[in-house]
């Protein structure tokens, strides 16, 4: 994604370029082949039916001129995030970086936890997560505090919870 905030002209430029068969919409394999994580492989289809989940607001499962524009502004923001804690400029976030990020968010987890989200989110096995990846680890934490928090009524951190509450919660959840 560019560096500058496109103009609306230039954006619907790019969204009839990603607009493959002249829909008037854009569905998840077009958007797909449309992003780049930076390592010249297709975006993670998970992240990409997660975005889709959050910006189809007509509920069609693809994206319109207008949609587009909400996402687009959402992934130039977590690529301006990423690059910042990308400390190496490697390309990727290793568990360090992952860690810096988070507990800049205000997440204060364990190492072990941080490793076991490095081992989830890792597609590549060398350690390291990539900007999509980190986009959808980013979604699915701030996804499930959400719903922790719903149960956590007094903030302090921790829940007591039925199992059909639990399953209820699980199940309802669009991560």
């Amino acid at each position: 994604m560019a560096q500058k905030e496109p103009t609306d002209a230039q954006l619907r430029e790019i969204f009839q370029k990603v607009d493959t068969d002249r829909s008037g919409s854009i569905t998840s394999n077009e958007l797909q082949a449309a992003l780049s994580n930076g390592t010249w492989s297709p975006f993670n289809p998970e992240t990409i039916r997660m975005m889709i989940g959050m910006f189809d607001r007509d509920g069609s499962s693809t994206i319109d001129f207008q949609e587009f524009r909400s996402l687009w502004k959402y992934v130039s923001d977590w690529e301006k995030c990423f690059r910042q804690f990308d400390l190496d400029g490697s390309g990727s976030i290793d568990r360090h970086e992952l860690k810096t990020a988070l507990s800049s968010f205000g997440y204060r987890l364990s190492d072990k936890f941080y490793q076991l989200l490095i081992e989830r989110f890792d597609r590549t096995g060398r350690g390291t997560v990539a900007f999509d990846d980190f986009i959808q680890a980013c979604i699915s934490i701030q996804t499930l505090t959400n719903a922790f928090r719903h149960f956590d009524r007094q903030q302090i951190g921790q829940i007591t919870i039925g199992y059909e509450d639990f399953l209820t919660l699980v199940f309802s959840l669009r991560v």
